[in-house]
């Protein structure tokens, strides 16, 4: 009886154990611009990229996702340089089909814009920063820094918009394990 015990509780604890890893295997998926979609920015708000991008910590694995009209916009990964100018000529790469998702694959600066004339220009960009060792430094758009490495970017893929029920499942499964657990003890 007592080997069963032991047992079952080597068994929730390994179970709790693959949980919490779980937590930290995954990468957030961040909606750019939070509620408000991928556009040119508001006279009222004309740096919301740059104070978005300063409010999050982005780490290798995370996602940036793109919402907009495909009809009427893009976006384009261009250099530090092309950012800086907003020439859109020669992009890194060219994302069109409304739901883009950009995967932070590697540490560096990102330099992000839309592929409208017009756009870049108006404030419709955004940079982001991180570092090499998974923590973020997110940096305003007058920071020059060194030349990025370039992630891989799918096209159409289903996500969710924020980051949050990615971080809530786990949270929750170990909070339900730990209480069947001592239910199990008494």
């Amino acid at each position: 009886m007592a080997t069963f015990r032991i047992l079952r509780y080597l068994f929730l604890y390994a179970l709790l154990f693959l949980v919490l890893i779980q937590s930290s295997v995954y990468g957030k998926i961040y909606q750019v611009g939070d509620l408000d979609a991928w556009g040119i920015p508001t006279e009222s708000n004309p740096n919301v990229y740059s104070k978005w991008s300063k409010n999050h910590e982005f780490k290798i694995g995370d996602s940036l996702f793109f919402l907009y009209p495909p009809s009427q916009d893009s976006v384009i990964q261009v250099t530090e340089e092309s950012y800086n100018s907003c020439n859109l000529k020669d992009p890194i790469l060219y994302m069109d089909n409304g739901n883009s998702l950009f995967n932070i694959t590697a540490p560096g600066e990102f330099y992000l814009t839309s592929g409208v004339d017009g756009h870049c220009q108006k404030s419709q960009k955004l940079h982001i920063s991180v570092s090499g060792n998974g923590s973020y430094a997110a940096v305003s758009p007058a920071t020059s820094a060194p030349s990025p490495s370039y992630p891989t970017v799918f096209g159409s893929i289903p996500v969710q918009a924020s980051a949050a029920p990615l971080l809530k499942i786990p949270i929750l499964m170990s909070v339900l394990i730990g209480f069947f657990a001592s239910l199990l003890y008494f």
